[in-house]
């Protein structure tokens, strides 16, 4: 598969089958996903498999924001939550901002990261989906995450239920400007 077949053949998918995930087969999806860039290298990105009980709780009790998101996370048989070591990425060594940024930097990482993560399933035959509405408190504490860290994405991951078609893309010429 190429870069170009796997960007244009991944989907979100919604809907999972019951067949397990291999720890193996999710370590080397890590494995390829920790290539992604990141600020000046940090390597923020931390994954957390989540499976059986704990990911069912989360589920259940997180989803508030975005019920919909419930059966989601309840379909798929691993749901990895990307969380970052926080006050890395943008800043210096003496603490201080790189660029007007902020800490912005971060989500920028964790976005890359997290589709990187995505496009590594896809070409294993996973299915995935980002999600961003979820009860980040509850879960965070749920993950018993460290001070230092902060979840910004949960994605639902196993072998897809659904083939959905890829939606209406806009135009380059709507999306691409040149100037000279």
């Amino acid at each position: 598969m190429t870069a170009k077949d796997c960007i244009l053949g991944r989907r979100s998918i919604r809907r999972f089958k019951a067949d397990p995930v291999s720890h193996e087969l999710l370590a080397q999806i890590i494995g390829t996903a920790s290539y992604a860039p990141s600020w000046k290298n940090t390597q923020i990105t931390r994954y957390i498999a989540v499976e059986g009980e704990l990911k069912d709780r989360i589920a259940k009790e997180a989803t508030s924001i975005w019920p919909g998101n419930a059966p989601i996370i309840s379909s798929a048989p691993v749901l990895i939550a990307v969380t970052v070591v926080k006050n890395r990425s943008g800043y210096e060594r003496d603490g201080s901002f790189s660029t007007p940024r902020g800490d912005g930097w971060q989500m920028f990482d964790a976005g890359i990261a997290s589709q990187t993560f995505c496009l590594a399933a896809h070409e294993q035959g996973l299915g995935t989906v980002i999600l961003g509405l979820f009860d980040q408190a509850v879960i965070e504490k749920l993950l018993a995450l460290p001070e230092d860290r902060e979840l910004v994405a949960l994605i639902p991951v196993g072998y897809a239920d659904e083939t959905p078609v890829a939606p209406k893309r806009k135009a380059v010429d709507e999306i691409l400007t040149y100037l000279t």
